[in-house]
């Protein structure tokens, strides 16, 4: 059976479907196997709908749990002694959000992977970097939100950190611009959620009529979304603004969620988001859950090769994509590569903003 050292010992984007398939399969399987023995609950569900791992060929063929779920149960493959670290998903008030539940060793590969698929994008060296939040939002460090989880996660991309916002979410911009002083000439890397970076770094950069010079930067973003469709701001208009006020053109979007911490999707230069050799994406046609062809849209299910603390290897989001094609990016990464259309109709709402909505 392949450990994930052997997945790090791969190029996270050079595996073509064949050996990828291969590959994710025998993981996934005994990622299977593992959790029908540690988790009560999903062996119940396992032996509820007949299924047999050794009926499998391929890791389609792997029942998936819906992402829902995680807001009902507990779901642990683990004694819960052995928890280290609980992550929580985005959600607004009054709705249930899901609970993760982490030991040593799933945290610590998430974090390896995280840093094996963004170092593709931004390259191995560590940079100073600028986190679009407050240091606020990280209050518990063993119960984090989904945007902490973000912030600590990316923040090992960083070697000087500066939270951009003070503790009331306003812009700290004497502090920015000493920042960028003491790095001048440097790369710099920026990480937010998308509602963040828009509206409290650009607006409030335009409000002030400030123009920072970060043309030798680099931005990841993600999540929230559906608030700035809401105010009419398309992703190219997103960059096309920042690009204007900041000359900041290296911007990359990601998808992700709690529930498969570390196995990003991010968006390469051409737009598309990219799997890479320790996840995959799956679109599901919504009248019977077989598998949409290339281009055709459905229901995005996710799988992930690290889930060994709880069963959450392989999920049916409640978000709706398209696969746009596989190992021929203009890119050169290969994998499949998508774009997401939109939440579910009657899905809950929820962004990784946290339910943060400029308020308070």
């Amino acid at each position: 059976m392949k450990t994930l050292e052997h997945f790090y010992s791969i190029t996270p984007y050079s595996l073509d479907k064949p050996d990828k398939e291969e590959l994710l399969t025998e993981r996934l399987l005994s990622l299977t196997e593992r959790h029908i023995q540690e988790c009560p609950d999903y062996a119940l569900m396992m032996r509820g709908i007949g299924f047999n791992p050794s009926d499998c060929r391929s890791y389609y063929d792997i029942p998936f749990l819906p992402v829902s779920l995680f807001k009902e149960l507990e779901l642990l493959s683990i004694d819960r002694a052995d928890v280290v670290k609980t992550m929580t998903s985005s959600g607004t008030t009054g709705q249930a959000v899901s609970k993760i539940y982490l030991d040593k060793d799933t945290a610590t590969n998430q974090q390896k992977t995280l840093a094996k698929i963004v170092s593709d994008f931004t390259g191995a060296s560590r940079m100073p970097m600028i986190i679009i939040d407050s240091a606020s939002t990280l209050k518990d460090r063993n119960l984090f939100s989904a945007r902490g989880a973000g912030i600590l996660g990316f923040s090992i991309f960083g070697t000087d950190r500066i939270y951009a916002l003070d503790e009331n979410m306003e812009l700290d911009i004497p502090a920015l611009e000493a920042f960028l002083e003491k790095h001048s000439g440097k790369n710099i890397f920026l990480f937010g959620f998308t509602f963040m970076v828009w509206q409290h770094f650009y607006l409030e950069l335009k409000r002030h009529n400030i123009n920072l010079d970060l043309s030798r930067g680099i931005l990841i973003h993600g999540g929230g979304w559906k608030k700035l469709i809401s105010q009419s701001v398309s992703k190219g208009e997103f960059k096309e603004r920042l690009c204007e006020l900041s000359g900041l053109s290296r911007i990359h979007n990601f998808y992700g969620m709690v529930e498969q911490t570390g196995c990003i999707y991010v968006e390469c230069e051409f737009g598309h988001l990219h799997a890479s050799i320790f996840s995959d994406v799956i679109t599901r046609r919504f009248i019977d859950f077989s598998p949409c062809d290339i281009g055709e849209s459905g229901i995005i299910q996710v799988v992930s090769s690290l889930p060994e603390s709880y069963p959450g290897h392989s999920l049916l989001t409640e978000d709706e994509g398209v696969i746009l094609g596989e190992d021929d990016c203009p890119c050169g990464r290969l994998g499949k590569y998508f774009e997401i259309s939109g939440r579910l109709k009657q899905a809950e709402i929820r962004g990784c903003s946290d339910t943060y909505d400029g308020t308070r």
